[in-house]
């Protein structure tokens, strides 16, 4: 009786195997986008920057003046050890070490590396001469936040690149 009622489960289980079919296979997708570089190397936000923020665009020549004044106290954007640059994630009290991205849209981003450019974590670079640099989140609710962030550099000198024309100025 006990045989009987083993070899009955037994079966069970091996027909209900059948009727599922093999497990299905993971595989990777590959992705149809390289990582494209920016056009604007990470060497040119190395510096002391006066750091403000904005939401309304009529307050952008305002909150340029006021980071130009927070020089006192700059906001320091180091070299990362692999190429980036050291720089906060939103509501991180560590700094990082985020990649510039270049997009397919022609746009620049500073974001994880590990991420593709325009990923919820990263920053858009709106503009960049290499004096004033102007940032956006992409994340809605991180930007609603955080407005613009525009980076005044600290001292008379702008980057070498940037004063012959080789940092390009992004389009927002």
């Amino acid at each position: 009786m006990i045989a009987s009622r083993t070899t009955a489960v037994i079966g069970a289980l091996l027909l209900n195997g059948c009727a599922t079919g093999p497990a299905p296979q993971a595989t990777a997708v590959p992705s149809t986008a390289a990582a494209l570089p920016a056009s604007i190397p990470a060497q040119d936000l190395v510096g002391r920057w006066g750091l403000a923020a904005y939401h309304k665009e009529e307050d952008r020549s305002r909150t340029e003046a006021a980071a130009r004044g927070q020089c006192k106290q700059p906001y320091n954007i180091s070299r990362g050890p692999r190429g980036g640059v050291i720089m906060h994630l939103p509501d991180q009290p560590q700094p990082t070490e985020l990649s510039l991205k270049g997009g397919p849209d022609g746009k620049n981003y500073i974001g994880p590396g590990e991420e593709p450019a325009g990923g919820a974590r990263d920053r858009e670079i709106v503009a960049f001469d290499g004096r004033v640099l102007i940032t956006r989140f992409i994340d809605p609710e991180v930007s609603g936040r955080y407005g613009a962030s525009i980076y005044v550099r600290c001292g008379a000198e702008a980057v070498p690149s940037a004063k012959k024309g080789g940092a390009k100025k992004a389009s927002g």
